[in-house]
């Protein structure tokens, strides 16, 4: 063992910061473009930031999805400092929500096969168990005692 390597267990270096990293996800926008310098825009300005993989325009539907180790509140920033105004996509497919017509849900500017995501759009589940699971039991040949009418 040499003077160096004895010296050097004295000194460590440590980071007074910790860095987290951040996990891995995907980030639609919803952003108006109207033409194709517009998009170029946004897409140069998203793609510059760090830890950007991917990011798809889709200028018919005005949505941008990136992906990548970023932060969602980053990547917004960063679209509106184009000019444009931006928000985080609103919509959900039409095919998840059982009741694609209730109020504020239907959307006339919502893209084809989409409609806004809102919680009345969504049935709440009353105790442990959904209102369609409830029925089931109803009639069950587990139970002899649940069904009344008979």
């Amino acid at each position: 063992m040499g003077a160096l390597d004895y010296l050097s267990n004295f000194c460590t270096v440590t980071s007074t910061r910790s860095r987290k990293r951040k996990p891995m996800q995907t980030v639609e926008i919803k952003v108006k473009m109207d033409c194709d310098g517009c998009e170029r825009r946004v897409k140069n300005a998203v793609t510059s930031m760090k830890g950007v993989r991917s990011v798809e325009v889709d200028r018919k539907q005005s949505r941008v999805k990136v992906s990548g180790f970023v932060d969602p509140n980053k990547v917004l920033k960063k679209v509106k400092s184009t000019g444009k105004r931006a928000e985080f996509w609103p919509y959900i497919p039409y095919n998840l929500v059982y009741y694609p017509f209730a109020s504020q849900a239907y959307d006339k500017r919502a893209p084809a096969g989409y409609v806004r995501n809102v919680a009345q759009a969504v049935p709440a589940a009353a105790g442990p168990m959904a209102p369609e699971e409830r029925f089931t039991f109803l009639f069950s040949d587990d139970n002899p005692n649940a069904c009344s009418i008979m």
